[in-house]
């Protein structure tokens, strides 16, 4: 199975990350962890704006004031992209410089799940999972995880996936739309290198989780009990999450990792850092946002 991808526009990222589609704006968000910035590309015309920021930049979400939950080094705050700003709502491992924040979506429920990972090149289970509400509560919901990615909500809101990319693993738990309680943790994949170590998670319209392949330059759909039901492809070397956008939700954005990668695999594909948008085979499951208002 194929899907024809292009460049949305002609930024390229060192790690692009945590693409989320603002229906509001008609427009892609992401992040370029190690460039330590977050864009915005306009769908109508594919334009770019940035925001830089003092320290890397894990991941983001939508929030319901119009404003962007946002996943620093060691702080998640409120970013207001009209006005600039950011305010801190809480902070976490700030205490334990080896770890920084990374994969992190916005839960039915209305909170920022956000997880940890080690950031020492030798890589050991010290990171976690955690849930932050508007109001700066966290609470610490998984341990010992090495690198924490992969992050979905089923389209009812009733499972939540949760990936370590260094495991590597994906697992679900059942999830309580109303409060954020989790249960009944599953194993739900375990895979390799060659298969795609898990990166960053979507789900779609039919239930199904796509986890992009870090490893083996592809994205994998797997049916809710966790069989590998197809994968596809993508023309750069590392894809770190895909993104279901544009007015049906039947687009499918992908970005991916450029740093550290081997010069002739870039030479090969010179999308790689890139944002790509390809037709999707299925329509994919709306994101919740941040209960800030």
């Amino acid at each position: 199975m194929t899907i024809e991808f292009t460049p949305i526009n002609d930024v390229q990222c060192e790690l692009g990350e945590g693409p989320v589609y603002d229906d509001r704006r008609d427009a892609l968000w992401y992040c370029d962890i190690l460039g330590r910035r977050i864009y915005r590309a306009d769908l109508a015309g594919g334009e770019a704006r940035h925001w830089d920021f003092d320290s890397e930049v894990g991941s983001l979400g939508l929030a319901d004031s119009g404003k962007l939950v946002v996943a620093l080094r060691d702080t998640v705050g409120l970013f207001d992209p009209d006005g600039g700003h950011f305010d801190a709502i809480a902070t976490i491992e700030a205490d334990r410089p080896e770890t920084r924040l990374n994969d992190g979506k916005v839960g039915p429920d209305g909170a920022f799940w956000v997880g940890t990972m080690d950031d020492r090149p030798e890589k050991g289970p010290i990171g976690a999972l955690y849930r932050v509400d508007a109001a700066g509560y966290v609470e610490r919901k998984v341990t010992e995880v090495i690198v924490s990615n992969g992050m979905a909500f089923s389209p009812d809101g009733q499972t939540m996936y949760h990936a370590d990319s260094r495991g590597p693993w994906i697992d679900t738990w059942d999830f309580d739309p109303n409060t954020g309680a989790i249960s009944n943790r599953k194993r739900f994949a375990t895979l390799d290198d060659e298969v795609g170590r898990p990166d960053g998670g979507a789900t779609d319209s039919e239930g199904f989780y796509w986890s992009a392949g870090v490893s083996a330059g592809r994205l994998n759909r797997f049916s809710p009990s966790g069989e590998l039901a197809a994968f596809y492809p993508v023309p750069v070397v590392a894809p770190t999450m895909p993104c279901f956008g544009g007015e049906g939700l039947d687009r499918l954005f992908v970005t991916s990792l450029r740093v550290g990668r081997d010069p002739a695999q870039l030479e090969a594909m010179p999308l790689t850092g890139t944002v790509i948008v390809g037709d999707s085979p299925v329509a994919g499951s709306a994101v919740s946002r941040f209960r800030d208002v």
